[in-house]
This record gives structure tokens, sequence and C-alpha cells, in this order.
């Protein structure tokens, strides 16, 4: 009798492991990439950081990202090219630099750290390297008239 009970427990363990991670699976449409990643775990792996990281936010008057009001009107054709430069950003500046000595948050910004690279790699390339260089020279009154509105 006790064998009868271990192809069961074998099934449904591989079911565990070949379906669960992929429940959590959505496809992104992004002007024109497509990618396919786990937004639910990224979720999951930030909300348990969350509270202890804002905590230790000294900086409340300032936001770098307003909630997606800011993203969300983001022209199709751009969002793949701004997601990819927003995790080059987290990628090189932000999980780089972050340091504390809490060893589960380590480990939790260092998994979402792999996500967004996983997600970066599967993003094409926006503009070749020249034609980002021209495009940004030739956009650069846009950034000198924001910078003159600040004063």
């Amino acid at each position: 009798m006790k064998a009868s009970g271990l192809p069961i427990c074998l099934l449904s363990a591989a079911f565990y492991l070949f379906w669960t991670p992929s429940a959590g699976l959505k496809t992104l449409h992004l002007g024109s990439c497509v990618i396919t990643t786990n937004l639910q775990e990224m979720r999951n792996g930030f909300s348990e950081i969350r509270d202890s990281v804002q905590a230790k936010d000294e900086i409340i008057d300032t936001r770098i990202l307003r909630k997606s009001e800011s993203l969300q009107y983001t022209k199709p054709t751009d969002q793949c090219c701004l997601l990819r430069h927003v995790l080059r950003l987290y990628l090189d500046r932000v999980f780089k630099n972050f340091k504390t000595p809490d060893h589960h948050i380590l480990r939790k910004t260092s998994s979402l750290a792999n996500s967004f690279l996983t997600v970066k790699k599967e993003l094409r390339l926006c503009l070749t390297p020249q034609a980002a260089v021209v495009k940004a020279l030739g956009e650069l009154d846009i950034l000198l008239q924001w910078m003159e509105e600040m004063k």
C-alpha cells in the first residue's frame, strides 16, 4: 500500500516544481518588445523588505518615481527603451551600492537584482550607441529648459 502512494507523491512534486513558478509569469507588451517575467515573485520579494528599506529613507520630500503617473503615459514605442534604462539604473547604481548589515534584506535585494537582470537581457537594445548620442545631444535644449525653469 505504501508503494502505491509514491507515484502520486512524485507526480505532485513534479507538478509543484514545474507549474508553480510559471503561475506568476506575466507577458508584458512594451511597444516592440514582448517579455515574460514573474512580477508576482518580484513584488513578493520586495514586499518582504519594503517597510525596513523605506524606514531608512530620510529624503521624504523627494520622489524619483511618482506612483506610475509618469511611467503610465509613456508612448508604447518608448516603453521598451524606458524600462531598459530604468532597469539599468537600478542594476548599475541602486543594487550595486545598497548596503545593509541585514542578511535577509541583502538576499532579497540580490534576488530582485537577478530578476531585473533577467528582464533587462530580454529587452532589445533601444538605439545604437551613436544614434543615442545624437538623440541626446539633439534634445539637450529640453534638459536646459527644464533646468532654467527650476530656478
